[in-house]
């Protein structure tokens, strides 16, 4: 079934003001009418979006209209149960799946608590059963939340009813900051910080201290645990409005997921939010949905099922497809080059603001250099210019005299995961990256291998090889591709496949990335890594000393941006700031999000399948056909789902827990002020101070689980200016308040991407 998604970016209201807002403005929106009164639920969503014609007047949507129609779409049994064992067989290729049931100590302790997905499916398998579920979206919230709670970027099946009809959000960003840097952090309207530094506002800003009636810091350390992030700071961070995530335009996670930014679209906010100020005034915002599918002639839940619902009848997957979709205009806010809100323009611009280089233009920081990385890349055409940024910028830092460089990771899901290692590599050519990862040993998995392996060993490893031959060659399942821990070619698949026993799981023998193998940029979008193969020769000029980088993240850190973090910090010796976090002064991680180093879309475990069935005739009566032949899966998803197939394990360690389950503390911690909020350089200064200056405010204090006071909450925010152009920032601010945020889309090959 197609599904376009959007994320709205939405408009700002000045809230926190001394005179309490009109009660009418807090009553909710109501529908157009057209020809008569329609009760049907579904029809009031059709009647808002299109009024008496066939032309889209509205397509954001009162919550409650919209949560009525999609409340109304019947539960199909039959379907929910074919769902539920269609997507079985991928759990198997989850490469933490049996370690969630029992995690670390620490971890649990720390970050989150045991999962079991599989005793999950079976507990919704037996209330489909009992005639547990209400209507469709009860059972899609279900399936969604079950995974979900694994927080794991990788592992995510978004069912059509929590997705593909409906998105939600609120109107109003909020963010979270310290005044001072030393102060421990509140929570204010994004709009009030925003008219402070720009507008000289005559009020003073007021805290959000209750949402719904629920203290400010319950409610959102509640809601940030619908994320996909692992650590709670960083799901915290999530929340709120930051200008990382934001100059990632359609690849970032919007104005944070109270907003209905990442995966706060899928979380319906109910029909109002009202904030409580600590001066004492209250402000009701209307909550509001998104639909790009069409509702021209939808009455009823039926109506909706029929055309929107795929339930294994191929019949609503063609009427989806013979639509023609919703057009919206999309804010071109992406053009290689232009500067994103609260940047200044960069040194040397990289694709899509994936990357870029920048100077820290402020007396006392002269010597100071930033590689900015919100993304290690999605897309093809960015590969080999994103590559060739960082291999201009740093010489030319060097030769500018640039002595320091701050590696500013906020918002990084991720990307080409060789993009990781070469970037490593260019910093530091002498160090060889270790990157050790394996799979889980699963059934399926040695039947593919045993398949590839046999098919690629045919034929001449060379780069002229034809797409079938490539599509083995270059794949892990033939054993001629990576290497062993000890850098030694593997074989055979026997024993690569293993298995080895850790944790109480088995998995295939540890592995390496052959990173001089010709098939190497089959794997990574098109480039060489340097320092290997056709690049073995370069190094480059001279380099940053390991004491004069630092990296600095929200903790939004996961999948290849892990990677590289990982190569950085345990093999190189680089230091790390962790911005933001929950109000407290603990100490918190650098790396929030999953640490799981590939991940493989349905899709792409289906192709292996079939490929090794076309390689190996006699598989078709395996578990390969019987298992992995149903397109039901994908029909009835959101997104492509998908699973984290490689463990990353650490050098010199035996104990086999894989790198999901370490908890790690960053050398640093910085609030956000509000200065930061709306000039990304303010954040750059605060860090150089802390790692290399004298006036650096590292949070200290605290202890875990410890709850902050009422009175500690900094209430007020005393109006100040910072010397930023008003008209350029606000021009930019609303060039992505008028826009909307589509889903990255990851390959299928050489990707450790988190979805927002």
């Amino acid at each position: 079934m197609k599904t376009y998604t959007f994320l709205a970016l939405a408009g700002l209201t000045t809230l926190a003001t001394a005179t309490p807002i009109s009660p009418s403005r807090t009553q909710p929106l109501q529908a157009r009418q057209g020809n008569g009164t329609a009760t049907a639920p579904c029809a009031k969503v059709s009647q808002y979006m299109y009024g008496d014609g066939t032309t889209v007047v509205k397509q954001q949507i009162p919550a409650d209209i919209a949560w009525a129609c999609l409340s109304d779409v019947p539960f199909n049994a039959s379907s929910a149960k074919a769902l539920i064992k269609s997507i079985r067989p991928y759990m198997d290729w989850q490469s933490t799946i049996d370690v969630l049931k029992n995690p670390p100590a620490e971890y649990v302790e720390k970050v989150q608590p045991a999962i079991d997905i599989i005793g999950g499916l079976d507990k919704i398998d037996a209330d489909i059963d009992a005639g547990s579920f209400k209507n469709e979206y009860d059972f899609g919230w279900n399936l969604y939340t079950l995974i979900q709670s694994a927080h794991d970027g990788h592992f995510a099946y978004i069912p059509d009813s929590v997705g593909a009809i409906f998105t939600w959000g609120r109107p109003v960003p909020l963010v979270s900051v310290s005044e001072d840097g030393s102060k421990l952090p509140a929570v204010f309207t994004f709009d009030d910080v925003l008219g402070m530094q720009f507008k000289n506002i005559s009020y003073t800003p007021s805290a959000v201290v209750k949402i719904d009636g629920t203290e400010i810091t319950e409610y959102m350390e509640n809601l940030s645990q619908y994320g996909s992030l692992q650590d709670r700071d960083a799901l915290y961070n999530n929340l709120f409005y930051e200008l990382a995530q934001v100059s990632l335009g359609i690849s970032g996670s919007g104005t944070g997921m109270f907003s209905g930014g990442g995966r706060g679209r899928y979380v319906y906010p109910g029909v109002s939010t009202t904030l409580k100020f600590a001066n004492g005034s209250e402000y009701t915002m209307q909550n509001y949905a998104r639909t790009t599918i069409s509702f021209r002639n939808m009455a009823t839940g039926e109506d909706l099922a029929a055309k929107w619902f795929s339930w294994g009848t191929g019949e609503a997957q063609a009427q989806a497809e013979s639509e023609t979709p919703e057009t919206i205009s999309i804010a071109d806010t992406d053009a290689a080059g232009a500067a994103a809100p609260g940047y200044p323009a960069p040194v040397v611009a990289g694709p899509q603001n994936l990357i870029n280089g920048f100077y820290v233009d402020a007396p006392g920081y002269e010597d100071v250099a930033v590689l900015q990385v919100p993304n290690f890349v999605g897309s093809t055409a960015a590969e080999v210019p994103f590559q060739r940024l960082t291999r201009d910028f740093i010489p030319k830092a060097l030769a500018d005299g640039k002595t320091k460089l701050i590696i500013d990771l906020q918002a990084n899901g991720g990307g080409t995961i060789l993009q990781g290692y070469d970037m490593f590599k260019q910093l530091f050519p002498e160090l060889d990256p270790y990157g050790a990862n394996r799979y889980r040993a699963t059934e399926a998995a040695d039947l593919i291998g045993q398949s590839y392996s046999a098919y690629a060993s045919q034929f001449e490893r060379v780069s002229s090889v034809n797409s079938t031959v490539l599509q083995a060659q270059a794949s892990y399942f033939d054993y001629h591709n990576d290497m062993t821990v000890d850098e030694k070619p593997f074989s055979s698949w026997e024993e690569k496949f293993g298995p080895q026993e850790a944790n109480g799981d088995k998995y295939t023998t540890l592995n390496r990335w052959n990173l001089s193998d010709v098939h190497i940029s089959y794997s990574s979008g098109g480039i060489n890594i340097t320092g290997y193969g056709p690049l073995a020769n370069v190094t480059g000029p001279a380099k940053f000393k390991p004491e004069n980088i630092v990296i600095v993240t929200d903790g939004y850190c996961a999948s290849t941006c892990t990677i590289f973090s990982e190569l950085m910090t345990q093999q190189a010796g680089v230091k790390t700031i962790a911005m933001g976090g929950r109000s407290n002064k603990n100490k918190i991680q650098a790396i929030g999000g999953v640490k799981g180093v590939n991940n493989y879309q349905f899709g792409y475990i289906q192709q292996l399948a079939q490929y090794a069935i076309r390689y190996t005739p006699s598989l078709n009566t395996s578990i390969l056909k019987t298992d992995y032949y149903s397109d039901l899966p994908y029909n009835r998803a959101t997104i492509s789902p998908g699973v984290n197939v490689r463990d990353g394990l650490r050098q010199n360690d035996t104990s086999g827990v894989a790198l999901q389950f370490k908890y790690e503390e960053a050398n640093c911690r910085l609030y956000y002020t509000p200065e930061m909020t709306v000039d990304i350089t303010s954040l750059w200064k605060a860090a150089a101070d802390a790692q290399w200056g004298n006036s650096g405010k590292c949070v200290s204090g605290g202890n875990y689980g410890q709850k902050r006071e009422a009175h500690e909450v900094t209430a007020n925010l005393r109006p100040r200016r910072i010397q930023v152009s008003q008209a350029t920032a606000l021009k930019k601010v609303q060039a992505f308040e008028n826009s909307f945020s589509l889903e990255t889309e990851c390959k299928m090959t050489g990707d450790g991407f988190m979805h927002p």
